[in-house]
């Protein structure tokens, strides 16, 4: 069974930057898709960043261009750098792994942008 630790959250004013991690225990992190996912209050969960097990990363468009998904198999650690921060990125962040009949999710992160 994996289990995942999401660090980094915090408070930050509008513009600033924050870097979350997320550590996984287990053997399958390497072969497995890494996921941040995020939910505002009173919103459904929404994905931010994937990326695969060979490395390729996806946004979604509100956050491209200003967030950066990571991983480093040999730390079992995934990474979002989130630059550029605004308001409407406050929500709880949560990773997730994904293979084949699999799912995991982190306990969650907040993430607070305001002056």
């Amino acid at each position: 069974q994996v289990q995942l630790v999401e660090s980094g959250g915090g408070l930050v004013q509008p513009g600033g930057s924050l870097r979350l991690s997320c550590a996984a225990s287990g053997s399958i992190f390497s072969i497995s898709t890494m996921g941040w996912y995020r939910q505002a209050p009173g919103k459904e969960r929404e994905l931010v960043a994937v990326i695969t097990s060979g490395g390729n990363p996806n946004y979604a468009d509100s956050v491209k261009g200003r967030f950066a998904i990571s991983r480093d198999n040999a730390k079992n650690t995934m990474y979002l750098q989130m630059n550029s921060l605004k308001p409407d990125d406050t929500a709880v962040y949560y990773c997730n792994l994904n293979r084949p009949a699999y799912n995991a999710w982190g306990q969650g992160t907040q993430v607070t942008v305001s002056s």
